[in-house]
């Protein structure tokens, strides 16, 4: 039975702007625009405790406090000082061992149903790292979380600098959910969302929401900056829904595109560039 519109109704099926037919799009164009003016040649240096924390010893600021105690030593000689570069030709020991950093390495995940997103669990539940255990011979970890039953794009990697810009709310990393809820969505609620919703632990904008196109109103696209905790299902309960599937698609300009619900693939380049360039 065809449904009758009214010019109100009309407007508020306007297609979500991430959206394109069955898939999401992405709109991101903070990609910075190319100039000709040379980069100064850099001889590869880098602080001291920043290349701890690339060999995976400790984060820079625990590396800080094991150059503070003299734990290690760069030629032989024991840094204590503050800010101390090193060069690719050094030998750099922590406790008498020679350390290296580790090879970068950027994974992506489609994230299937019933796996948590941790390193290990010791209820024994099956975890997302189970799923990308033979995509690198160097250990890589999640970057923020997707709850058990999220399904969806995953990122992991060993790059500490990279995960805390992507994950820190200053960097409004942009992230598109497609949410199915257990009934239709009124008009006046879709309206609200896109007002902003104000949880009991702050107020949450969402850059875009509409229902999903040739779907039923049951279905509906979110873009948000937010990284608070399940944020799309609060959102939803705050207005009595119940989100029975809830799947991200972009996360930071990356999609599932071609990418098997369970599979992984290695970041290209160019993804790469872009992530730092965010």
């Amino acid at each position: 039975m065809k449904k009758r519109e009214t010019d109100k109704g009309k407007s508020q099926k306007k297609n979500f702007s991430g959206y394109k037919g069955k898939k999401f799009v992405s709109k991101n164009r903070n990609i910075p625009k190319k100039t000709n003016t040379p980069l100064p040649k850099s001889d590869g240096s880098m602080r001291l405790n920043k290349y701890i924390a690339h060999a995976g010893i400790a984060s820079r600021r625990e590396a800080d406090e094991l150059i503070k105690i003299g734990a290690v030593s760069v030629n032989g000689k024991v840094i204590i000082e503050m800010g101390y570069k090193v060069k690719p030709t050094d030998k750099i020991q922590f406790n008498g061992e020679t350390i290296k950093p580790e090879k970068k390495a950027y994974v992506l995940l489609n994230k299937p149903k019933n796996f948590i997103t941790t390193t290990e669990d010791d209820k024994g539940r099956k975890t997302v790292m189970e799923l990308v255990e033979k995509s690198s011979p160097v250990r890589i970890y999640p970057v923020g979380r997707l709850d058990r039953n999220t399904t969806g794009v995953l990122l992991f990697t060993n790059d500490g600098d990279l995960a805390k810009k992507l994950t820190h709310p200053q960097h409004n990393v942009e992230k598109i959910y497609h949410a199915k809820i257990n009934k239709n969505l009124k008009s006046n609620d879709l309206d609200k969302i896109r007002a902003g919703i104000k949880l009991p632990d702050g107020f949450i904008q969402v850059d875009e929401a509409s229902y999903i196109k040739n779907a039923p109103h049951s279905e509906v696209g979110l873009k948000i900056h937010s990284g608070k905790n399940r944020i799309v299902r609060r959102i939803f309960e705050h207005l009595d829904y119940e989100v029975i599937k809830l799947d991200r698609v972009l996360f930071a300009g990356l999609t599932k595109k071609d990418l098997k619900r369970g599979h992984w693939r290695h970041l290209t380049q160019k993804e790469i560039d872009f992530l730092k360039m965010l």
